[in-house]
């Protein structure tokens, strides 16, 4: 299943520079948060496929107004085409009023909210998060800091893979776009990646 994978920036060759073609052949596509409404609006629309999506610290106004034709997977388990997702957004919590930012705590039990229906659906395959995993493509300052249960997700549902967005790669030099955690291999989506998802 070909997956577009997108989070934090907006790609140009998706969007501005846009040409019609250019989202044929793709299967879903997945945003792992912090884009504007019609961004994802444009690209469900021209991509004319399903796009599941999560919150990322600077979405609040989500709330009230989300995508029109997309679906949200917070705190759900979405099955597509027989594939997994849990969508968990997001960011460490920096300040007192953001609607999408949780302490260790907060996550640690949306995370226990979903067991019942990883449990239903006999597993997940795949993690769509805003903020990355503590340690794995975080950085040292509180707003970017990764949730150490997400370790502890990964370590007990063992996903295929992870995606998740918030640390944009220009942050730095060093800041590489997949990883490996266990059985899980670990996707910073910041801006567009095309994953070729076979689970």
């Amino acid at each position: 299943m070909k997956v577009l994978v997108v989070a934090d920036e907006e790609s140009r060759y998706y969007y501005e520079c846009y040409q019609p073609g250019r989202l044929d052949g793709i299967d879903l596509i997945i945003s792992c948060g912090d884009l504007s409404r019609s961004y994802l609006e444009f690209l469900v629309t021209l991509g004319n496929c399903p796009l599941l999506y999560v919150c990322g610290n600077h979405d609040d106004a989500f709330a009230d107004h989300p995508p029109e034709g997309c679906i949200c997977i917070e705190g759900r388990v979405f099955r597509y085409r027989g594939i997994r997702f849990a969508g968990l957004g997001g960011s460490y919590r920096y300040q007192p009023d953001g609607i999408y930012m949780y302490t260790e705590r907060q996550m640690a039990r949306r995370i226990r909210k979903l067991w019942w229906k990883i449990r239903k659906n006999k597993g997940i395959d795949v993690l769509v998060t805003h903020a990355p995993a503590f340690g794995q493509g975080d950085l040292d300052t509180l707003p970017h800091r990764g949730f150490r249960c997400f370790l502890k997700f990964m370590e007990k549902y063992r996903p295929r893979y992870m995606l998740h967005g918030h640390v944009h790669r220009n942050y730095g030099f060093k800041i590489p776009v997949t990883r490996q955690y266990l059985d899980t291999t670990i996707i910073n989506a910041c801006g567009a990646y095309l994953l070729d998802l076979q689970i």
